[in-house]
């Protein structure tokens, strides 16, 4: 009865009948979901919110939306965020150090996910279908047309968000050692070291604007009251970076052990000009390596034109020659 049926589906729509029937069964499955998201019932944290509660249980407390954000997007909540509280602060760690900082962060970047996978599959079945189907279409050639772009769009956010992590990291280690001596000048001229990161934040601006919005955000955080070192340790781990966070460790250091906070910048700022200098002198010992294999590519072949050109032209002129 199967094989009847795929035979007829067959005749019908062509060698692509079934592919086609189920992909129109999954959309019609899809856009049936649509009217009962709609209509579902109003978030139960909105309800206890409402009914004034002090006291919630911890299960309560693993509910992960926030009915303070988006409200188009928090009646997707459900899935749009991860279901475990540990996935959830991990991808908005990596979010932060990519410098996402909004609320809806999270939500959005799941939504790209689920977008960009959904459309560039959709879109591959309907170039597959118009252009690629025929009898001698293989299965690999539906499944690299079909399920590759739908692959695609499901991880290129995900690659956005690495890339934009590892050039924040090396923007901030870039700069780092600029800010500690602008740092380390304010402070010896006078100013406390609430104001000399306000200062520096403004100055960083235009070189560094990775770093420049960490030490604005340890600005506001101190006068909102905020703990200083609860404030240093969180641009630690929003930097990701290990000079930021053996700074944080260097400045805590100072404060509980009462120690001069100028003479502990010093001694730092000294070691990470010496450590750029030896970041510096690594890349340079790496070029002549590095340009081995592109010099060889673009010498080699011309060098090899110039000496051995003339001498095959010439062997091709004597062949003639005595060919006649």
């Amino acid at each position: 009865m199967f094989d009847n049926l795929t035979a007829m589906i067959t005749e019908r729509l062509g060698p692509a009948g079934p592919l086609m029937l189920v992909a129109g069964l999954a959309l019609l499955l899809i856009l049936s979901t649509v009217p009962l998201l709609l209509r579902q019932k109003p978030d139960p944290m909105d309800k206890l919110a409402k009914s004034g509660r002090a006291r919630i249980d911890a299960e309560t407390k693993a509910i992960l939306r926030d009915t303070r954000r988006n409200a188009k997007l928090n009646k997707y909540a459900q899935y749009l965020e991860p279901k475990s509280a540990e996935e959830l602060g991990q991808m908005r760690l990596k979010l932060l150090q990519a410098g996402y900082r909004t609320p809806d962060s999270v939500r959005l970047y799941y939504l790209a996910q689920m977008v960009l996978g959904l459309g560039l599959l959709a879109a591959g079945t309907a170039y597959y279908v118009m252009f690629k189907d025929g009898p001698d279409a293989t299965m690999q050639t539906k499944l690299m047309y079909i399920v590759g772009p739908g692959a695609v769009g499901y991880l290129a956010p995900k690659y956005w968000i690495t890339k934009r992590v590892e050039e924040r990291k090396k923007q901030i280690e870039e700069g780092f050692p600029d800010a500690l001596d602008m740092i380390l000048v304010c402070v010896e001229a006078g100013q406390s070291l609430d104001q000399s990161i306000v200062r520096v934040s403004k100055e960083l601006r235009a070189s560094y604007p990775a770093l420049a919005d960490e030490f604005e955000i340890i600005s506001h955080e101190m006068r909102a009251g905020k703990d200083k070192s609860n404030v240093l340790n969180d641009m630690g781990e929003r930097c990701g970076v290990q000079d930021v966070s053996s700074f944080v460790t260097v400045l805590n250091q100072a404060a509980n052990f009462g120690t001069s906070i100028a003479d502990a910048l010093r001694i730092y700022a000294s070691e990470m000009r010496d450590k750029r200098v030896m970041r510096a002198e690594e890349k340079a010992n790496k070029l002549p390596t590095k340009m081995t294999l592109t010099t060889m590519m673009l010498t080699v072949p011309p060098l090899l034109i110039i000496l051995v050109g003339p001498s095959v032209v010439s062997i091709s002129e004597l062949g003639n020659l005595a060919v006649k």
